[in-house]
């Protein structure tokens, strides 16, 4: 390989120890977020300019407390560092620790730098130390460690160039191990071992018998030799025990001479916000005040924003067909894929705003005392207090929270948080909730303060979070699986939130909200309105049809323009899908035009408001009001009421509070649990319990 090629480098780390914040300042928003070969879980990577020549492909790897893996997560990490042939295997890892946590976090230095990979130490937080009364000899670390040692904060800059200059060097890095496992632990085993696989590292060799998973990168011969090894398991398990306390004896003596701490200088703010925080009693008052001004503040500073594009939208459309000439493309301009791109951008605010205050609950650390005030609540309901980080990742979108269940280590524990992740409001449903909440609650202050459509915004968010609680009782007591786990979590310091960071996050997950569901809601607007602007023969003598029913009246030229586009609408060809769903969707308030947006969002929740921006803009023939007038103006010509009245508003928010609309959240559900029983399940429990509720609401308030 010649010298100028990208070097990589594979980010590791425990989890809170700064990683992600160090990643950004490498990367800045040079990231990609993909998916490992065959597996769902992401892959964070990113390009750092190392000088005018070099450039590093920089891997955040998953967090993970040692490479003896306990979940899915940290099984990647140890998969990265094994196979030589992986596309991610690293030049040089960069392995992340945090001042405050050094001898804990030496535990997964130690066991990589025994892999003899080029592996540099960032100690992060640096920032903290004389606070904390710290004190470091790095000369002296570095000499004992084995390695460079790069002082940091990465959240305020300090460290990242002479990081980058110890990466170009790295080929000078020694690659010595730290640990003596051959003599320390059993000199015959460990010397027929190192017989048994002479190609190989001897802590590669020994990390390769001690899983219980298969390695594809291993030869037929090697495989043999690993099987035969692992027979004898109770040997193995005692001398990873031993292995465990011989590293932390060899940390303990580095940290004697290089690490100390002035106990008098610590401060225990950390304790008391702590004692508040996790309460038994004002840490859930605190909890759901913080959500409650979550929703305030979705519906309340999100309003604005969302009332121009929605009303740029509406007048960009009608430029469109002003401007351009009459035809199918400007059709296709000003009444499909306008009103669909439309209906994406239009709730870009309050995702982002709902992004924005998940990531700086993250920053701040406050996230990991939810985890833990909610264990005790969430075991009693089959699940445990680590259920709670994908229950509330759920409110952003179903896929990642999912994913991120692989960090619960109970198989009961995790089946049951995967099954009722999709009861929680996902920000899919966010746009539907935000235009049925503006169409049917008054906006209007209780309290002087209190906003009553973000109040309803929060009602059908904890209607969300009970319905996964309910579920997870009956699962808990249905599923037949053996469950015992040791909950363990840990506290990390609270920080200041970091700008940046707190940037980047809100940039990807909109981001990936816009590209993603964007992508959907555009494609199937397109559809929606070919179906809607073609039809069979009655479609096409529309004009002559109306012309002849209307040819006695006075009404006038504007509004016979009218009837003949909700004509042509009800006899397209999407016009008849709805008219044949709808005797079976009747008795939950809807017509035909909500169940062609019901049908259209079983590809992805949020397409319902980007159908009906679609149906409406078809009908309006030119008109140049917004969607949610446009909704708010229907009427029923059977019964001459609102077609979004009280009675099918709530319906069709408790439709979308429960049922399963998202084949990507299926589709995800099959990979992570092997089997397509899981995934029906939901599909059918979810769509009965949404249809039953949908009924009783509109029965029982119409």
């Amino acid at each position: 390989m010649s010298d100028d090629r990208v070097v990589k480098v594979a980010l590791i780390g425990n989890p809170n120890t700064g990683k992600t914040s160090l990643f950004n300042q490498l990367t800045g928003l040079k990231q990609k977020v993909g998916n490992y070969p065959g597996i769902t879980v992401d892959k964070k990577q990113g390009i750092c300019k190392l000088n005018s020549t070099k450039k590093a492909e920089i891997t955040d790897l998953p967090g993970t407390y040692s490479i003896n893996p306990t979940s899915m997560d940290e099984t990647l990490v140890l998969d990265t560092l094994l196979n030589e042939n992986n596309s991610t295997y690293p030049d040089v890892v960069v392995v992340v620790i945090d001042v405050e946590n050094i001898k804990r976090n030496l535990l997964l230095f130690t066991q990589i730098k025994d892999l003899k990979i080029p592996t540099i130490l960032v100690i992060n937080m640096i920032d903290q130390m004389k606070r904390k009364g710290i004190n470091l000899n790095v000369e002296k670390l570095e000499k004992q460690l084995k390695t460079k040692i790069v002082l940091a904060s990465a959240r305020k800059k300090i460290g990242i160039e002479e990081l980058k200059a110890k990466i170009l060097d790295y080929k000078n890095l020694d690659k010595t191990p730290i640990a003596n496992i051959t003599d320390r632990i059993d000199k015959d085993y460990f010397t027929k071992l190192k017989q048994a696989f002479p190609n190989f590292p001897l802590y590669k060799s020994w990390l390769l018998i001690t899983q219980d998973e298969e390695f594809d990168f291993l030869t037929d011969e090697e495989r043999v030799l690993v099987l035969k090894f692992r027979e004898d398991a109770a040997c193995i398990r005692r001398y990873q025990h031993k292995e465990t306390i011989l590293r932390y004896q060899i940390i303990n003596e580095i940290l004697k001479n290089t690490f100390n701490v002035d106990a008098s200088k610590a401060s225990d703010l950390r304790g008391v916000l702590d004692r508040v925080l996790t309460h038994k009693i004002f840490g859930y008052v605190i909890f759901a005040a913080i959500l409650l001004f979550i929703f305030q503040g979705i519906f309340d500073w999100a309003s604005y924003p969302m009332d121009l594009i929605d009303s740029a939208f509406a007048s960009l459309s009608s430029w469109a067909k002003s401007v351009l000439p009459p035809g199918t493309f400007t059709n296709l301009v000003a009444e499909g894929i306008i009103p669909g791109i439309g209906g994406i951008i239009i709730f870009i605010p309050q995702i982002a705003i709902l992004f924005t205050f998940i990531a700086v609950l993250e920053e701040t650390g406050y996230m990991s005392r939810v985890v833990f005030l909610m264990d005790k609540i969430m075991r009693r309901f089959g699940m445990s207090g680590k259920s709670v980080i994908p229950l509330i990742s759920g409110t952003a979108c179903a896929i990642p929270a999912i994913m991120a269940s692989r960090n619960i280590s109970s198989w009961k524990e995790r089946l049951i948080t995967i099954l009722v992740i999709p009861f929680t409001t996902c920000s899919a449903r966010l746009p539907v909730y935000a235009i049925l909440i503006a169409l049917i609650i008054p906006d209007k202050k209780i309290f002087g303060f209190l906003n009553l459509q973000g109040l309803t915004m929060m009602a059908l968010y904890l209607l969300g979070f009970a319905a996964a609680i309910l579920s997870a009782i009956l699962l808990h007591h249905v599923l037949k699986i053996k469950n015992k786990t040791l909950f363990v979590i840990e506290m990390p310091n609270y920080k200041i939130p970091s700008i940046k960071n707190i940037f980047y996050e809100v940039v990807e997950k909109t981001k990936a909200f816009v590209f993603g569901a964007g992508k959907i809601i555009l494609a199937i607007s397109i559809v929606l309105w070919f179906l809607a602007s073609n039809g069979p023969e009655s479609f096409k003598n529309a004009e002559q049809t109306v012309a002849a029913q209307e040819e006695n009246s006075t009404i006038s030229k504007e509004e016979l323009q009218k009837k003949i586009a909700s004509y042509k609408l009800e006899h397209s060809y999407i016009g008849y899908m709805g008219k044949t769903i709808e005797p079976a969707i009747k008795p939950m308030g809807y017509d035909w035009k909500i169940g062609i947006a019901l049908i259209s969002s079983f590809a992805a929740r949020e397409v319902f408001v980007g159908a009906l921006a679609t149906i409406y803009n078809v009908d309006s023939d030119g008109d140049e009001s917004t969607i949610k007038q446009r909704m708010a103006a229907e009427v029923n010509p059977t019964t001459g009421k609102k077609v979004f009245d009280f009675p099918t508003g709530i319906s069709l928010l408790l439709f979308y509070a429960f049922a399963m609309q998202c084949i990507g959240t299926l589709a995800i559900v099959k990979k992570e649990t092997n089997t397509w029983k899981w995934p029906i399940l939901q599909l059918v429990g979810m769509g009965i319990l949404a249809c039953l509720s949908a009924i009783i609401a509109f029965n029982i308030l119409s």
